[in-house]
């Protein structure tokens, strides 16, 4: 007999999940040459205050230190500190005048505008996290300094992080000019997932092997598209990674339409983007590519792409068009306003404002003792309310699970080191350890405690440990009491906003291939819209379905959508492929268009989405 299987909660499971991959040794350098040092500086120039509010902007910069390119890292790192530092502008004078009552309604509103632009994307989610956390700590963490010095102290820690990330060379980089390191890999990457996903065509790995080609060309877009001073690349290493770039959407377009197809390809047909890949990270010419196999339209286009790659390798290109999603204000507006932003905002909203209100309660009963910081219940009510840190109770379980591993860690510690510097050397050493402990919230919440702690303990609040502890659980409760507390209108907003936004996506990229010839570029970009609509969708679903039950069921359903919504944006580029080949779709393609938008319909109904959006489409072709 077989032993039986045993199968964890999801939101148990969840928790337990961990990240993997290679350490990212440029981030723990940026960490170590971060807090620390800055901490350093200002205690040996006497202005200790002005170095803990450095320390903490360059902290929570880190956090949002992530792999990609040097250009998008301006905008991870730069929009949130800008935020973060208005936060604690608005924070620091709320809180010298005005009273406990108006300070609460004005930090909830704070909650209810940054939850709602949480919703519009993560460098956005990064942002109104900052403001909030910051307005709290503003409030709650008396300093000398007035709030216009904090905020430029706060600014100088994160704006020190990011000049570190946009000056410091990767480690073991030589190939080419240091500075595009992050676009080169990101590139490459796309080539390697193009491989990838032509090895695994016709076996059941195929629909994974295409989501994470997905996710491969959303980060090669972002790494490519972040803000410059100039319309277009002005060098011509990153032209022709521009260039590299879009010769790899051909490439991907032929490869969903093999992996399709259902039908094992030719080994061969995965050397040549492997070759390309390394042409990329190596920066050299490509060589000769294998003989091609052109027995099929798929494998015709897949051909005639790595032709058109190699050529663009060996010849260069502008690569202008990185058919990236073109996000209007209007759009943005409509994102944050909508349903997803309004649930968003509000649970923001209630669990920070909660929050600031029992924390200045605590405050002004002398619970904290002689302390007057009351920062630390409402800033770790806003970590443990942001859905897209995570399911709820898993975010609530290792919130609590860190901070009492921090705190215990960092009581040791503080017992045996001399002060300040071994606690100077303990900031820097957990701002090594922050890249590494992003990989799970339980280990993050566990070194940003011991940082944090330290920090303060520097600056001269010395028993703080163990209320640390009393208030993240008082948090937890709060959070958990708001997170299923009824609200008005449908729930799961955010996850009915975004695969609302993935169906109108697929449609618009179906319309097209079927309407419009000649136009691979605008047929690109809504293709590439289609599946980053797609993927985002179904990173909520994920999420959403690893809640508890009361909370899951109110996106039961929409899992099955986002399946069928996935076939027939696959079924779509194998459309377009074959038209671009004889004109005119099979009887096949035809019929299973048909069939997938009929089971669209009905798996919307049932998830309660509604059909009235679907338009009628000609396939008559």
């Amino acid at each position: 007999m077989s032993r039986p299987v045993l199968t964890l909660p999801p939101w148990l499971a969840h928790a337990l999940r961990t990240q993997r991959g290679p350490v990212p040794w440029s981030a723990v350098v940026r960490g170590a040459l971060a807090a620390g040092p800055l901490l350093f500086a200002a205690v040996l120039a006497g202005r200790t205050s002005v170095g803990v509010v450095a320390a903490l902007g360059a902290m929570l910069a880190g956090i949002n230190d992530r792999p990609g390119s040097r250009r998008s890292s301006v905008k991870r790192l730069g929009v949130p500190a800008l935020a973060g530092a208005a936060g604690l502008l608005v924070g620091t004078y709320a809180g010298q005048h005005t009273g406990a009552v108006l300070l609460t309604l004005l930090l909830t509103g704070l909650g209810l505008v940054a939850g709602a632009v949480s919703a519009v994307g993560p460098i956005a989610s990064g942002a109104g996290t900052q403001l909030i956390v910051a307005s709290a700590i503003g409030a709650g963490m008396p300093l000398p300094e007035p709030g216009w010095q904090r905020a430029l102290m706060y600014l100088g820690g994160a704006g020190w992080l990011l000049a570190l990330r946009l000056v410091l060379p990767t480690p073991g980089a030589t190939a080419g000019d240091y500075r595009f390191d992050g676009e080169r890999e990101a590139v490459a990457g796309v080539y390697d997932a193009v491989a990838d996903l032509l090895a695994a065509a016709g076996t059941p790995h195929a629909t994974a092997r295409r989501a994470a080609l997905t996710a491969a060309l959303d980060h090669a877009q972002d790494a490519l598209a972040g803000p410059r001073l100039r319309r277009y690349a002005s060098s011509s290493a990153e032209r022709r990674l521009h260039a590299q770039y879009a010769a790899a959407l051909p490439l991907a377009e032929a490869a969903t339409a093999l992996a399709w197809a259902g039908d094992a390809v030719p080994a061969r047909a995965a050397e040549g983007p492997r070759r390309l890949a390394a042409s990329v990270r190596e920066n050299t010419h490509t060589g000769p590519l294998p003989a091609p196999a052109r027995n099929a339209p798929a494998l015709r286009a897949l051909d005639d792409a790595l032709l058109h790659a190699a050529d663009a390798f060996d010849r260069g290109g502008d690569g202008r068009d990185l058919h990236a999603r073109r996000r209007t204000a209007t759009s943005v507006l409509r994102t944050a306003l909508g349903p997803g932003g309004r649930e968003y905002g509000l649970r923001v909203a209630l669990s920070f404002g909660a929050g600031a209100a029992v924390a200045q309660a605590l405050h002004h009963a002398h619970w904290y003792g002689q302390h007057t910081h009351w920062y630390w219940l409402p800033a770790t009510a806003v970590f443990l309310v942001k859905p897209d840190l995570g399911p709820l109770l898993s975010r609530v379980l290792c919130r609590a699970a860190g901070t009492v591993l921090g705190a215990v860690v960092f009581a040791g510690c503080a017992a045996v080191v001399p002060r300040p510097a071994g606690l100077i050397a303990i900031v820097a050493l957990c701002g090594a350890l922050i890249p590494v402990a992003t990989r799970h919230f339980a280990a993050q919440t566990a070194v940003v405690t011991v940082l944090v702690l330290a920090l303060v303990m520097v600056g001269g609040e010395s028993q703080a440990s163990w209320s640390r502890i009393g208030e993240t659980l008082l948090a937890c409760g709060i959070v958990l009491l708001v997170g299923h507390l009824p609200a008005p209108g449908q729930r799961g907003g955010t996850v009915r906003a975004r695969l609302t936004r993935a169906v109108e996506a697929a449609h618009a990229y179906l319309t097209h291939v079927l309407t419009s010839e000649d136009d691979r570029a605008g047929r690109w970009a809504l293709r590439r819209e289609a599946y980053r609509a797609l993927a985002e969708a179904r990173l909520a679903i994920d999420l959403a379905a690893a809640e508890l039950p009361a909370l899951a069921r109110h996106t039961k359903g929409t899992d099955e959508v986002a399946t069928t919504l996935e076939r027939l944006v696959d079924t779509t580029t194998a459309c377009a492929v074959h038209l671009d080949d004889t004109g005119r779709l099979t009887p096949r393609h035809r019929e299973r268009l048909a069939e997938l938008l009929d089971e669209l319909a009905e798996r919307r109904a049932h998830a309660g989405l509604g059909t009235e959006d679907a338009p009628v489409l000609p396939l008559a072709v």
